[in-house]
């Protein structure tokens, strides 16, 4: 165990991994974002349908709309290490309630999100639910081995970094336990 500076609850080894594997895959999301809203055109073709359309385009309203997704999803990367204190010269509000509170939210959402999207998606790629003669083989296919995946585990690594650096419960009516 390792324990921040601060003077804090000490940090299982296991949570910093957690959380480093959360950051890396939260940035390199943001990268690729902020690479598309910057004009970059690579791995487009694997987004498919109107995202890959308004990509191409380049209106204001979808390279500011990329901007900010990316800007996000920057700043929930980088909420992982915050909240269990990596690096520990941070202001304490940054592992403080309403911070868990909303990295729990964001942590969830994505793995929930990646893990919505995975499922069909690897039920398509092995043949079990059909989508048609209309739909995109190579998007699907990235979609299913690798956007949406990279969600979940990004979610379950944040998720999982949380949930080791927990605050014990105090036990109320146990002998001893303060009324």
């Amino acid at each position: 165990m390792t324990t921040d500076t601060a003077g804090s609850m000490p940090r299982p080894r296991y949570a910093t991994l957690a959380a480093v594997v959360a950051v890396l895959l939260g940035l390199g999301s943001a990268g690729i974002s902020a690479y598309w809203a910057s004009g970059g055109t690579g791995l487009l073709d694997t987004v498919g349908g109107d995202i890959e359309r308004w990509g191409r385009q380049r209106e204001g309203s979808v390279v500011a709309a990329l901007w900010a997704v990316a800007v996000l999803k920057a700043g929930v990367a980088l909420a992982a290490p915050a909240v269990v204190g990596m690096p520990p010269s941070l202001p304490p509000w940054t592992r403080g309630r309403v911070a868990r509170i909303l990295s729990w939210i964001a942590a969830c959402v994505l793995a929930v999100y990646g893990a919505l999207l995975t499922i069909p998606g690897l039920l398509i790629q092995t043949s079990v639910l059909d989508v048609g003669p209309a739909s995109d083989p190579k998007a699907l296919a990235w979609h299913a081995y690798l956007w949406d995946p990279w969600f979940f585990v990004w979610g379950l690594a944040f998720i999982i970094c949380l949930w080791l650096t927990r605050r014990p419960r105090r036990r109320t009516g146990s002998p001893g336990a303060p009324r």
